[in-house]
């Protein structure tokens, strides 16, 4: 497979050019790849307004994904996700219906945030949790959507959503089964959304594991996390099952949120990595899938237990061993191992087909070798459901302020108040905080938040010196 896109700037750099653009080191070595990095000039094409070595790229790309159109991302998946919603805007206008859009409340921050400035209100989606051990709610990680949760929204056509967005995997590695939500979707004209920032490699496992190959109609995929491209390569792919008018609307919809100003070194590793795909990697990519297997089953022998049945990620729950998920890190990370996540109950790790021999050995033999002591027996507070007060994109262009969280009772939030790893929040912007999200701030160690100013807070109808009803009004 040919890559235009490289062999377009080492052409150029070879070539020795007068500089006289963008950016500022002129291809001078400073501080290391600045030869390599340049502009839209002319021939290097416009990231979303292609018609040369980009959109030729860009359809390398989506051969090998089995996609009707892929387009590139050097903002990684949270610039897709924001153009997966618009697009579902746009199908429901195609639709004549209203926009609505039902989620799994386990989505990345970027989902609630860009649906405020799209004024999109989601059906939250708690789903079924796959980890209770012994019974118990094991943290906030997981939300595996199901068909018999879902369903019941489609009864009311005036109701039903035009969209439905889940995250599979999500952080822990826990996968969700999309063909029946993909044939639930489409039997009610309904688009599948599914962020797949963590499952860029599973379309080249050979095992269908891939959402384009479970019917999903958008998906968005993170190169850089589990494949060797830059940090922010990635890919919104367009299905098989995606409506062909929503097509001409991709460029639009990532170009709305994006910078004008793309990385052209990530575009030059997310075409590098076509090539790779092309040829020996995806061997690569299952032989690590099956070292990995083999690394689970020799850590189970020993008394770990893990979460989650993505190939290429090892999910630790250390409290059985007698660790936190804190403490075994700074364990791993006295041995020179750096972990991708950990809260209380899990630790991430997550490996590539970079990954040498010696961080396996290495990783093998700390977890071998540690003394197992009494379990931890804590557990998470059961979450609550928060009572929402007002819209998300009310909430998030109110005025707020930061305040200590044990004096946050009552208040109403005005941040996403999740971090990174795709999650169910404790709270989102718009509830109110009540007891139960108390009692998991204390737990998950978070000291402050962001709520609505008295200024941005809504009043309440004695506030307003209006009478209060005595039963909801009959809605024309």
């Amino acid at each position: 497979m040919d890559t235009p896109v490289c062999d377009f700037v080492r052409r150029y750099t070879a070539g020795n050019p007068g500089r006289l653009h963008m950016p500022g080191h002129k291809g001078k070595t400073v501080l290391g790849p600045e030869a390599l990095d340049i502009t839209e000039i002319p021939g290097a094409d416009v990231l979303y307004a292609p018609e040369g070595i980009l959109r030729e790229s860009e359809a390398h790309a989506s051969e090998l994904f089995g996609s009707v159109r892929t387009v590139y991302s050097t903002e990684g998946s949270s610039l897709c996700i924001r153009a997966m919603l618009y697009l579902a805007l746009q199908h429901a206008a195609l639709l004549g219906r209203r926009p609505r859009i039902a989620a799994g409340r386990n989505a990345h921050r970027v989902f609630p945030e860009a649906a405020a400035l799209l004024g999109l209100e989601p059906v939250w989606l708690y789903g079924r949790d796959a980890l209770k051990p012994e019974g118990k709610e094991v943290g906030l990680l997981t939300c595996r959507v199901t068909p018999e949760e879902l369903e019941p929204l489609f009864e009311n056509p005036e109701t039903a959503p035009t969209a439905v967005y889940v995250t599979s995997p999500d952080y822990l590695g826990c996968q969700t089964d999309l063909r029946p939500l993909a044939e639930l979707c489409h039997r009610n004209a309904a688009l599948l959304l599914v962020d797949n920032a963590h499952g860029a490699y599973l379309r080249f496992l050979g095992e269908g594991l891939h959402p384009l190959e479970q019917g999903a109609d958008l998906c968005c995929d993170s190169a850089h996390k589990t494949l060797p491209v830059l940090t922010g390569g990635a890919w919104l792919h367009m299905g098989q099952t995606c409506p062909a008018a929503l097509l001409p609307m991709a460029d639009r919809a990532m170009a709305l949120f994006a910078s004008t100003s793309p990385s052209y070194l990530t575009l030059q590793s997310l075409d590098g990595m076509n090539r790779l795909l092309a040829e020996g990697y995806p061997a690569r990519l299952r032989e690590t899938a099956d070292r990995i297997r083999a690394l689970k089953k020799d850590l189970q022998g020993l008394g770990w237990h893990l979460a989650g049945d993505e190939p290429m990620k090892i999910t630790l729950l250390p409290k059985k061993q007698g660790y936190t998920g804190a403490e075994l890190a700074a364990v791993l990370r006295d041995r020179g191992i750096f972990c991708e996540f950990y809260d209380p109950d899990y630790l991430v790790l997550m490996p590539s087909p970079e990954t040498g021999e010696q961080e396996y050995r290495r990783l093998g033999e700390c977890l071998a070798g540690l003394p197992k002591r009494d379990p931890v027996r804590t557990c998470p507070p059961e979450p609550g459901r928060p009572n929402p007060v007002m819209s998300l994109r009310e909430a998030v262009l109110s005025p707020f302020e930061e305040i200590p969280a044990e004096e946050s009772l009552g208040r109403i939030l005005s941040d996403p108040g999740v971090s990174c790893p795709p999650a169910v929040p404790i709270v989102l912007c718009g509830e109110r905080i009540d007891e139960a999200a108390l009692r998991l701030f204390r737990y998950y160690g978070i000291r402050s938040c962001r709520v609505l100013t008295e200024a941005g807070r809504p009043k309440t109808a004695a506030e307003q010196g209006t009478p209060v009803p005595a039963h909801e009004p009959e809605l024309n």
